[in-house]
């Protein structure tokens, strides 16, 4: 075994540990308190086997139905944005790329903020109220899909997707969705007001086994589809000219690349709303640790977004309990700092 397997097994292992002890934390905390011991008696015992662990009756039942889909839907949208985010910064070959940089947040938020407004307007929205769920969902998903798509066609040229394009045409209608967006802001009612911008900042209060359940799909197939393009995401950090003499087919690899992060980042967003910062500084941390190989960023990226949304989660809704704090803005206290922290060090690293 090669010193790139050894680190990639270690950087894997110790981020999937990380993980699993963060989950038992998660899981455990809130108004009733679950050891981590626990979780665990609970958790194997619904697969048969029984430790030696007391717990209440009631614990399973608030584990299960309350903190479980919580947590599990915190791991899928953590880790579909820290994927999506390694893989766009390895696509636009430059670290400060997001998902953000594409459409994909601006269009998701454009057509759910739309919703809202619409939702109020429609008779069958009063008479079918579970609609209104599903329904901003997948105004979500379909207006992150139809965006992305709109901008890629528009960066094709001679079958080709031409990057600087694409970033062009991207902060273009990431600007006129905003301008929408801002709009029906200004047109909103009190009460759809506060449902924007609670949805605007980000939460995984509405959890359920169902959400997760809706969710899982659009983020698995990424998780396992964009690790498998690392080894072209290293021949394509050279250039596009050096990628295609190794081999690669990059337009199809864009063209993945793009639908891949997108499935991934709408999903994200369709349930929980705008959650900043996981995709551009995810990859940033692991990088520091695990260098520029996407074989190794790929897969950590994934698990570190994980964790840190996880985490950021755990932090709105204990910080302020019983009420809770907007998951984006945790993650944005977060994020920003670190961010700047990144700025300047890389500033002291260019020669004057």
């Amino acid at each position: 075994m090669n010193i790139t397997n050894i680190k990639r097994v270690s950087s894997i292992t110790i981020l999937s540990v990380l993980l699993i002890m963060v989950i038992l934390l998660a899981t455990g905390t809130g108004a009733m308190h679950i050891s981590g011991m626990q979780v665990l008696a609970i958790l194997l015992n619904k697969a048969g086997i029984h430790l030696p662990v007391a717990y209440e009756e009631n614990m399973p039942g608030v584990l299960w139905m309350i903190r479980l889909p919580r947590v599990i839907l915190g791991v899928l949208i953590g880790a579909g944005l820290g994927v999506a985010g390694a893989s766009l910064q390895g696509l636009f070959r430059n670290p400060l790329a997001d998902p953000g940089l594409i459409g994909i947040s601006s269009g998701a938020s454009m057509a759910a903020v739309v919703m809202i407004i619409v939702q109020s307007a429609l008779p069958v929205f009063q008479h079918v109220p579970v609609l209104n769920f599903y329904v901003l969902n997948l105004a979500a998903f379909a207006g992150a899909v139809i965006t992305t798509l709109f901008i890629f066609r528009i960066a094709r040229t001679g079958g080709q997707a031409a990057i600087s394009t694409m970033l062009l045409a991207g902060i273009a209608v990431r600007a006129l969705c905003e301008s929408v967006t801002g709009l029906m802001t200004y047109l909103a009612s009190n009460e759809q007001l506060r449902s924007i911008t609670f949805w605007s900042l980000g939460s995984l209060g509405g959890a359920s086994w169902q959400t997760v359940a809706g969710v899982a799909p659009f983020v698995i197939i990424p998780l396992i589809m964009l690790p498998r393009l690392a080894p072209a995401l290293n021949l394509l950090a050279l250039g596009e000219r050096e990628a295609m003499h190794s081999g690669v087919k990059v337009p199809r690899l864009k063209s993945l690349l793009v639908i891949f992060a997108t499935m991934a980042v709408a999903a994200g967003v369709a349930v929980a709303g705008i959650i900043g910062f996981i995709g551009l500084i995810v990859p940033h941390i692991v990088r520091q640790f695990t260098g520029p190989d996407y074989r190794i960023l790929i897969p950590g990226a994934a698990l570190s977004g994980a964790v840190l949304l996880t985490v950021a989660d755990l932090l709105c809704r204990t910080i302020v309990a019983p009420a809770e704090l907007p998951v984006g803005i945790i993650t944005a206290v977060i994020g920003a700092p670190f961010f700047l922290w990144l700025i300047i060090k890389e500033k002291r690293t260019i020669p004057a």
